[in-house]
C-alpha cells in the first residue's frame, strides 16, 4: 500500500488525489470542517472511495456537521463512567469482519452513540452498572457497516487509547473492517 498522511483537512479538497485514494481513515476527534472540505469527503465517499475508522478519530468527528454523520452512520454523544469494563458481543458471526471472533470483555471507554438504524451493526455492548441509570440494559452498536452511495463505510467505537489494540479482537476487527472498506 502507497499511505498518505495529511494533517490538514485542505487534502479534501484535492480531487486529482482523491480519485486515485482507495480508503480514508480519518483520525480528527471533534473539530471543524469547511462546507467545501466536507464536500469533498464525501463526494469521494459517494463515488467509490471507502472510509474506515474508529472511536473518536471517526465518531466524534465535525459534531457541527450531520451530513458526515449521516455518512459514517453514527455520532458520539457520551461515554458515562469515562474507562470502564464491558463486554462486546458479536452480532452477525458469519460476517467477514467478525468471522471467528468470540465475544469478548474490554476496559476502556464505552461508547454511548446517536446511530443509524441502517447500519449493519456487527457487535454490540449493553450498558450495565452505569453512572447514569435510565441508560442501564441499553444495546448500543459497537461496530457496524454500512454504504454510502458506492462508498464502503466502517466504524467501530473501539479504540480509545493505543492500548485497546492489543485486544487481539479488536486489532482483527479493526484490520478487517479497513480492508473490507477499500475500493
Amino acid at each position: 500500500m502507497d499511505i498518505h498522511v495529511s494533517y490538514s483537512l485542505d487534502v479534501l479538497l484535492d480531487k486529482k488525489l482523491l480519485e486515485k485514494v482507495d480508503l480514508i481513515v480519518p483520525v480528527w476527534t471533534a473539530g471543524n470542517i469547511t462546507a467545501d472540505q466536507e464536500k469533498g469527503l464525501l463526494l469521494a465517499v459517494e463515488s467509490g472511495v471507502g472510509i474506515g475508522g474508529w472511536h473518536g478519530g471517526m465518531g466524534d468527528a465535525f459534531r457541527g456537521n450531520p451530513s458526515y454523520q449521516f455518512m459514517v452512520g453514527g455520532q458520539w454523544v457520551a461515554h458515562p463512567g469515562s474507562i470502564v469494563e464491558y463486554e462486546v458481543h458479536i452480532m452477525k458471526p458469519d460476517d467477514s469482519i467478525v468471522k471467528g471472533i468470540k465475544d469478548f470483555k474490554m476496559k476502556s471507554e464505552q461508547y454511548y452513540m446517536h446511530v443509524d438504524p441502517s447500519n449493519e451493526v456487527l457487535a454490540t455492548t449493553i450498558f450495565t452498572k452505569t453512572t447514569v441509570p435510565w441508560i442501564e440494559n441499553c444495546i448500543m452498536p459497537v461496530v457496524w457497516k454500512r454504504m454510502y452511495g458506492r462508498g464502503k463505510v466502517f466504524y467501530s467505537s473501539l479504540g480509545h487509547a493505543r492500548a485497546d489494540f492489543d485486544v487481539p479482537e479488536v486489532r482483527e476487527i479493526t484490520r478487517r473492517g479497513l480492508l473490507w472498506a477499500i475500493r
